[in-house]
């Protein structure tokens, strides 16, 4: 599958990508919001922005690999916080993941609360694998 993205201007610094452009066939995985209140040992990280989103990610990872799949091939990602003073913040360790500056599509969101009461992000998105 061919994937080509937008690269926009001002995007680049927050992080995303204004479009992700895939062509041919292939599978589409739509991810359920994942956040991370706990760490993989079980212990809490409530109140600990970084650490969350971190976490955040790292679910992200571990459902794309089950369906075969990495971070680098969402091509969107809803991301919703319950503060928007952690928005550079968001965007800063977000760069953690793509290194190589590849960025899905995104929106950045504030909401006024999540299912669990200790969660402080949580991330959406769509990936897209294989193809011509």
């Amino acid at each position: 599958m061919e994937r080509s993205h937008v690269e926009g201007t001002w995007q680049k610094d927050r992080s995303f990508s204004p479009a992700v452009i895939t062509e041919g066939a292939g599978k589409t995985i739509w991810l359920a919001g994942h956040g991370g209140f706990v760490d993989d040992n079980g212990r809490s990280i409530a109140g600990d922005f970084d650490a969350q989103t971190r976490q955040s990610f790292a679910n992200l990872e571990a459902t794309l690999s089950q369906a075969g799949a990495t971070l680098a091939d969402m091509v969107t990602m809803t991301v919703f916080i319950i503060d928007a003073r952690f928005g550079d913040r968001f965007t800063d360790i977000r760069k953690e993941f793509y290194p190589d500056g590849h960025y899905p599509g995104s929106a950045l969101i504030t909401c006024a609360g999540f299912a669990k009461t200790e969660m402080m992000v949580e991330i959406q998105g769509i990936a897209v694998i294989g193809g011509e």
